[in-house]
Protein backbone atom coordinates (compact mmCIF):
# COMPACT_ATOMS: atom_id res chain seq x y z
CA UNK A 1 0.00 0.00 0.00
CA UNK A 2 1.21 3.56 -0.67
CA UNK A 3 2.29 5.51 2.41
CA UNK A 4 -0.61 7.26 4.09
CA UNK A 5 -0.84 10.78 5.41
CA UNK A 6 0.70 10.88 8.91
CA UNK A 7 -1.85 10.96 11.71
CA UNK A 8 -1.54 13.15 14.78
CA UNK A 9 0.47 10.50 16.55
CA UNK A 10 3.20 10.41 13.90
CA UNK A 11 6.57 11.85 14.95
CA UNK A 12 7.32 14.00 11.93
CA UNK A 13 10.94 14.41 13.00
CA UNK A 14 11.62 10.66 13.04
CA UNK A 15 13.52 8.95 10.19
CA UNK A 16 11.40 7.92 7.23
CA UNK A 17 11.81 4.53 5.54
CA UNK A 18 9.65 3.27 2.67
CA UNK A 19 10.23 -0.08 0.98
CA UNK A 20 10.62 -0.40 -2.79
CA UNK A 21 7.70 -1.63 -4.85
CA UNK A 22 9.42 -2.90 -8.01
CA UNK A 23 6.08 -3.85 -9.55
CA UNK A 24 5.56 -0.09 -10.02
CA UNK A 25 9.04 0.58 -11.43
CA UNK A 26 9.39 -1.94 -14.21
CA UNK A 27 10.72 -4.71 -11.99
CA UNK A 28 13.69 -2.62 -10.88
CA UNK A 29 14.41 -1.79 -7.25
CA UNK A 30 15.16 1.93 -7.20
CA UNK A 31 16.00 3.87 -4.02
CA UNK A 32 16.07 7.55 -3.15
CA UNK A 33 18.09 8.89 -0.22
CA UNK A 34 17.00 12.33 1.02
CA UNK A 35 18.86 14.47 3.55
CA UNK A 36 17.37 17.26 5.65
CA UNK A 37 19.20 20.48 6.44
CA UNK A 38 21.06 22.01 9.37
CA UNK A 39 18.91 22.35 12.53
CA UNK A 40 16.04 20.68 10.63
CA UNK A 41 14.71 17.13 10.65
CA UNK A 42 13.10 14.53 8.38
CA UNK A 43 9.87 16.55 8.76
CA UNK A 44 11.12 18.87 6.01
CA UNK A 45 11.61 15.94 3.61
CA UNK A 46 8.72 13.68 4.60
CA UNK A 47 6.12 14.89 2.04
CA UNK A 48 8.71 14.66 -0.73
CA UNK A 49 9.75 11.19 0.35
CA UNK A 50 6.16 9.99 0.65
CA UNK A 51 5.40 11.24 -2.86
CA UNK A 52 8.30 9.26 -4.31
CA UNK A 53 7.43 6.25 -2.17
CA UNK A 54 3.92 6.20 -3.58
CA UNK A 55 5.47 5.80 -7.04
CA UNK A 56 7.25 2.62 -5.98
CA UNK A 57 10.66 3.96 -5.03
CA UNK A 58 12.34 2.94 -1.81
CA UNK A 59 12.90 6.06 0.28
CA UNK A 60 15.19 6.73 3.21
CA UNK A 61 15.31 10.01 5.13
CA UNK A 62 17.74 9.59 8.03
CA UNK A 63 17.79 11.75 11.13
CA UNK A 64 21.25 13.31 11.16
CA UNK A 65 23.19 13.18 14.47
CA UNK A 66 22.37 16.03 16.82
CA UNK A 67 19.03 16.71 15.18
CA UNK A 68 15.62 15.88 16.59
CA UNK A 69 16.97 16.41 20.12
CA UNK A 70 18.24 19.84 21.21
CA UNK A 71 20.37 22.53 19.63
CA UNK A 72 22.86 22.01 22.46
CA UNK A 73 23.24 18.39 21.36
CA UNK A 74 23.77 19.51 17.79
CA UNK A 75 26.55 21.81 19.00
CA UNK A 76 28.53 18.70 19.97
CA UNK A 77 28.26 17.17 16.47
CA UNK A 78 30.30 17.86 13.39
CA UNK A 79 30.26 17.45 9.59
CA UNK A 80 32.00 14.06 9.87
CA UNK A 81 29.12 12.78 12.04
CA UNK A 82 26.43 13.87 9.57
CA UNK A 83 28.33 12.54 6.57
CA UNK A 84 29.00 9.22 8.28
CA UNK A 85 25.28 8.68 8.89
CA UNK A 86 24.42 9.59 5.31
CA UNK A 87 27.01 7.20 3.87
CA UNK A 88 25.87 4.44 6.22
CA UNK A 89 22.32 4.69 4.88
CA UNK A 90 23.56 5.02 1.30
CA UNK A 91 25.62 1.85 1.60
CA UNK A 92 22.61 -0.04 2.95
CA UNK A 93 20.46 1.13 0.04
CA UNK A 94 23.15 0.30 -2.52
CA UNK A 95 23.35 -3.26 -1.19
CA UNK A 96 19.66 -3.92 -1.81
CA UNK A 97 18.70 -1.81 -4.84
CA UNK A 98 19.59 -1.54 -8.49
CA UNK A 99 20.22 2.21 -8.36
CA UNK A 100 20.22 5.00 -5.78
CA UNK A 101 19.42 8.67 -6.38
CA UNK A 102 20.37 11.15 -3.66
CA UNK A 103 18.77 14.45 -2.75
CA UNK A 104 19.11 17.09 -0.08
CA UNK A 105 17.93 20.43 1.23
CA UNK A 106 20.42 23.14 2.26
CA UNK A 107 23.17 21.38 4.28
CA UNK A 108 21.60 18.14 3.05
CA UNK A 109 22.37 19.34 -0.45
CA UNK A 110 26.01 19.82 0.48
CA UNK A 111 26.12 16.35 2.01
CA UNK A 112 24.75 14.63 -1.08
CA UNK A 113 27.10 16.61 -3.32
CA UNK A 114 29.97 15.35 -1.16
CA UNK A 115 28.64 11.81 -1.56
CA UNK A 116 28.33 12.20 -5.33
CA UNK A 117 31.92 13.48 -5.49
CA UNK A 118 33.20 10.58 -3.39
CA UNK A 119 31.10 7.90 -5.12
CA UNK A 120 30.79 9.04 -8.75
CA UNK A 121 30.23 5.49 -10.02
CA UNK A 122 27.57 4.65 -7.43
CA UNK A 123 25.25 7.66 -7.39
CA UNK A 124 22.67 7.51 -10.19
CA UNK A 125 21.53 11.10 -9.85
CA UNK A 126 21.68 14.15 -7.56
CA UNK A 127 18.79 16.43 -6.55
CA UNK A 128 19.55 19.55 -4.51
CA UNK A 129 17.16 22.15 -3.11
CA UNK A 130 18.78 25.46 -2.13
CA UNK A 131 22.09 23.78 -1.24
CA UNK A 132 24.79 25.59 0.71
CA UNK A 133 28.48 25.35 -0.15
CA UNK A 134 29.38 29.06 0.18
CA UNK A 135 28.08 32.35 1.53
CA UNK A 136 28.66 36.06 1.03
CA UNK A 137 28.01 36.84 4.71
CA UNK A 138 31.00 38.63 6.21
CA UNK A 139 30.20 37.65 9.80
CA UNK A 140 31.11 34.06 8.93
CA UNK A 141 34.76 35.10 9.18
CA UNK A 142 34.19 35.74 12.88
CA UNK A 143 32.86 32.25 13.62
CA UNK A 144 36.23 30.81 14.74
CA UNK A 145 36.20 33.35 17.58
CA UNK A 146 32.46 33.78 18.14
CA UNK A 147 31.84 30.06 18.64
CA UNK A 148 33.94 30.21 21.79
CA UNK A 149 32.14 33.29 23.12
CA UNK A 150 28.53 32.63 22.11
CA UNK A 151 26.84 29.22 21.93
CA UNK A 152 24.15 30.07 19.42
CA UNK A 153 22.54 32.63 17.15
CA UNK A 154 18.84 33.09 16.32
CA UNK A 155 17.20 30.30 14.33
CA UNK A 156 17.62 29.79 10.60
CA UNK A 157 14.84 27.18 10.54
CA UNK A 158 11.32 27.98 9.41
CA UNK A 159 12.01 30.12 6.33
CA UNK A 160 8.73 29.21 4.60
CA UNK A 161 6.48 31.53 2.59
CA UNK A 162 3.36 29.40 2.81
CA UNK A 163 1.32 30.41 5.88
CA UNK A 164 0.83 27.96 8.72
CA UNK A 165 3.58 25.51 7.73
CA UNK A 166 6.20 24.42 10.27
CA UNK A 167 9.63 22.95 9.58
CA UNK A 168 9.96 21.44 13.07
CA UNK A 169 13.54 22.69 13.40
CA UNK A 170 15.51 24.22 16.26
CA UNK A 171 14.84 27.71 17.62
CA UNK A 172 18.58 28.45 17.85
CA UNK A 173 21.57 28.01 15.51
CA UNK A 174 24.54 26.37 17.30
CA UNK A 175 27.76 28.06 16.26
CA UNK A 176 30.33 25.31 16.76
CA UNK A 177 28.26 22.97 14.62
CA UNK A 178 27.62 25.45 11.81
CA UNK A 179 31.29 26.40 11.78
CA UNK A 180 32.10 22.72 11.18
CA UNK A 181 29.71 22.74 8.22
CA UNK A 182 31.38 25.78 6.73
CA UNK A 183 34.85 24.32 7.28
CA UNK A 184 33.82 21.43 5.00
CA UNK A 185 32.90 23.74 2.14
CA UNK A 186 36.33 24.49 0.59
CA UNK A 187 37.19 20.82 0.08
CA UNK A 188 33.73 20.16 -1.33
CA UNK A 189 33.99 23.06 -3.76
CA UNK A 190 37.39 21.79 -4.89
CA UNK A 191 35.93 18.33 -5.52
CA UNK A 192 32.80 19.39 -7.41
CA UNK A 193 34.44 18.45 -10.77
CA UNK A 194 34.45 14.83 -9.56
CA UNK A 195 30.64 14.82 -9.76
CA UNK A 196 29.53 13.23 -13.03
CA UNK A 197 25.99 12.09 -12.17
CA UNK A 198 22.97 13.90 -13.63
CA UNK A 199 22.03 16.89 -11.47
CA UNK A 200 18.79 18.78 -10.92
CA UNK A 201 19.13 22.04 -9.01
CA UNK A 202 16.01 23.53 -7.41
CA UNK A 203 16.36 27.19 -6.47
CA UNK A 204 13.97 29.48 -4.62
CA UNK A 205 13.59 33.03 -5.87
CA UNK A 206 13.59 34.44 -2.34
CA UNK A 207 15.82 32.57 0.11
CA UNK A 208 16.61 34.19 3.46
CA UNK A 209 19.08 31.49 4.55
CA UNK A 210 21.27 30.61 1.55
CA UNK A 211 22.41 33.49 -0.64
CA UNK A 212 23.33 33.45 -4.32
CA UNK A 213 26.98 32.45 -3.85
CA UNK A 214 26.40 28.70 -4.10
CA UNK A 215 24.48 28.27 -7.35
CA UNK A 216 27.15 29.31 -9.88
CA UNK A 217 29.79 27.33 -8.00
CA UNK A 218 27.78 24.11 -8.15
CA UNK A 219 26.30 24.40 -11.62
CA UNK A 220 29.58 25.62 -13.07
CA UNK A 221 31.74 23.30 -11.01
CA UNK A 222 30.33 19.82 -11.59
CA UNK A 223 31.42 17.71 -14.54
CA UNK A 224 27.91 16.39 -15.12
CA UNK A 225 26.81 16.56 -18.74
CA UNK A 226 23.17 16.47 -17.60
CA UNK A 227 22.34 19.53 -15.46
CA UNK A 228 18.87 21.04 -15.03
CA UNK A 229 17.90 24.14 -13.06
CA UNK A 230 14.32 24.40 -11.81
CA UNK A 231 13.12 27.77 -10.52
CA UNK A 232 10.87 27.94 -7.46
CA UNK A 233 9.28 31.40 -7.72
CA UNK A 234 6.85 31.14 -4.79
CA UNK A 235 9.02 29.60 -2.09
CA UNK A 236 11.53 30.61 0.55
CA UNK A 237 14.41 28.42 1.77
CA UNK A 238 12.49 25.34 2.94
CA UNK A 239 10.95 24.87 -0.47
CA UNK A 240 10.16 21.21 0.15
CA UNK A 241 7.33 22.38 2.43
CA UNK A 242 6.47 25.58 0.59
CA UNK A 243 4.25 26.68 -2.28
CA UNK A 244 6.48 25.13 -4.95
CA UNK A 245 6.69 21.71 -3.29
CA UNK A 246 4.45 20.15 -5.98
CA UNK A 247 6.98 21.30 -8.59
CA UNK A 248 9.81 19.65 -6.68
CA UNK A 249 7.81 16.44 -6.33
CA UNK A 250 6.83 16.24 -10.01
CA UNK A 251 10.21 17.25 -11.42
CA UNK A 252 12.12 14.93 -9.11
CA UNK A 253 9.86 11.98 -9.92
CA UNK A 254 10.50 12.51 -13.63
CA UNK A 255 14.23 12.92 -12.93
CA UNK A 256 14.49 9.70 -10.91
CA UNK A 257 12.62 7.76 -13.58
CA UNK A 258 14.86 9.12 -16.30
CA UNK A 259 18.26 8.67 -14.67
CA UNK A 260 17.50 5.13 -13.46
CA UNK A 261 15.87 3.89 -16.68
CA UNK A 262 18.91 1.83 -17.59
CA UNK A 263 19.28 0.21 -14.16
CA UNK A 264 19.20 -3.57 -14.31
CA UNK A 265 16.10 -5.15 -12.83
CA UNK A 266 16.00 -7.81 -10.17
CA UNK A 267 16.58 -11.23 -11.67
Amino acid sequence: MPPSTPDRGTDLTAPLTIAARPELTGGRRIAVLLSHGFTGSPASMRPWGEHLGALGYAVAVPLLPGHGTTWQDLNTRRWADWYAELTRVFDALRAEHDAVVVGGLSMGGALVLRLAADRPDEVAGVMVVNPAVATRRLDVKLLPVLKHLVSSFPAIAGDIKKPGVLEHGYDRTPLKAIHSLMQAWPALRADLPRITAPLVYFRSADDHVVDDATEPLVIGGVSSADVTRVALPESYHVATLDNDAPTIFAESAAFVARVTSSAQGVA
